[in-house]
């Protein structure tokens, strides 16, 4: 009896999936694919939309250009698991049954309880959330005037909020745009949770650009044109941007699967409280021992490259194998500018200059061409 796989989402850890089952699988297995989008977007890279919207052709993949002939492909949204009945609901479509299931759904933006945040902060989790950003930007800055600049305001200064404050510098300066961008941290420091070195690196690069950083004072509301903080004066805005934090999709709202805010936990080999359901990258925990598997890109290339492996493995009755992550350091743009940090196997902690935005080049252009070829990869390079 043939087998049915089925993974959930286009993002890196279900587009990964797909080409890691596409090479695992054999005769005995076939494979569905079900996104709400046709194709795969390089998130890391969706920041530069927001300079310039034709960069989008550049960072999408369409899912023709990723699965196999034999690979089936749904566009739709997934609403639903049940894993007892082993279904998969669909908003539009029907009913998809499965023999094993790969959750790779990626997230939602987290709003913490924020009153008025849901309601007026844009977020930047899709194609989409750039595009209506760069519009806004350019709208307000079309309107705005040297004596009344219009005021961009970026909350959470983590890898999103600063690489969007940075894309929001460079659009100002490219078309001499009256705006004012603050990036907003409640935390002491911005990119918190990181070495001081980057920490240090990066607000020079903000500072440079002319981002005013406010930290140490939380968002306690939003309305809408203004934000207000637990202790600072309020914070007018044209527009305001929400990065902060990640949660898991409403799909998994009402799953019965061992999860924390909609995020399945899993265990270091994928599998969930359900033997037939696995997951990875931001819509799963996955156990690392002290702490789980941090919700980046790093961690979901590296997880969908054993998945497919994993699966293959369960269909067989064999024993799965355990995967560590394995953290090859951190590289942040600002802008046309780059700070690298704790990079694998290089001598120095931190570094900038062209050396730090090649390589953050080099990473995009290297998953660009895993999914696709070098000739797309070369492509993209010059916008990346």
């Amino acid at each position: 009896m043939t087998d049915h796989v089925v993974v959930l989402g286009a993002g890196y850890a279900g587009a990964g999936a797909i080409q890691s089952l596409q090479s695992e699988l054999d005769d005995n297995a076939r494979l569905t694919w079900i996104s709400d989008t046709d194709y795969h977007l390089v998130l890391h890279e969706s920041h530069r939309v927001i300079r310039d919207p034709t960069v989008r052709s550049d960072i999408t993949i369409p899912t023709a250009d990723i699965a196999d002939p034999t690979t089936r492909f749904i566009q739709d949204t997934v609403t639903g698991l049940e894993p007892d009945e082993r279904l998969i609901h669909l908003e539009d479509g029907e009913d998809v049954e499965y023999d094993y299931v790969l959750v790779a759904l990626g997230s939602s933006t987290a709003f913490y309880g924020i009153p008025g945040m849901a309601d007026h902060a844009l977020t930047l989790k899709s194609l989409d959330d750039a595009l209506e950003i760069h519009d806004q930007v350019a709208e307000a800055g079309t309107n705005a005037t040297r004596s009344e600049p219009a005021q961009v305001v970026i909350g959470g200064a983590g890898l999103s909020g600063i690489q969007t404050a940075g894309e929001v510098a460079a659009y100002r300066d490219e078309h001499r745009a009256p705006i004012e961008i603050h990036l907003v941290e409640a935390l002491e420091e911005i990119f918190p949770g990181n070495d001081p070195a980057i920490q240090r690196a990066l607000r020079s690069l903000l500072e440079e650009a002319g981002v005013h950083i406010h930290t140490d004072d939380p968002i306690t509301e939003a309305e809408a044109n203004v934000i207000r903080f637990d202790e600072g004066d309020p914070l007018e805005y044209d527009v305001f941007v929400w990065t902060g934090g990640i949660t898991g999709r409403e799909a998994l709202d009402e799953t019965p699967l061992e999860n924390q805010h909609n995020r399945v936990n899993a265990e270091a080999n994928f599998q969930t409280s359900d033997e037939r359901v696995f997951a990875i990258g931001d819509s799963a925990i996955i156990d690392q021992g002290d702490q789980p598997a941090p919700p980046t890109a790093q961690a979901a290339w590296q997880a969908a490259e054993l998945i497919g492996e994993n699966i293959a493995r369960a269909i067989d009755n064999r024993p799965l194998r355990t995967w560590e992550y394995d953290d090859k350091g951190t590289v942040v743009s600002v802008g046309d500018k780059a700070v690298a940090h704790n990079v694998k196997h290089l001598p120095v902690d931190a570094f900038g200059g062209f050396p730090a935005k090649n390589l953050k080049k080099l990473i995009a252009a290297r998953w660009i061409a895993d999914m696709t070829s070098w000739n797309r990869a070369r492509k993209a390079w010059s916008v990346l």
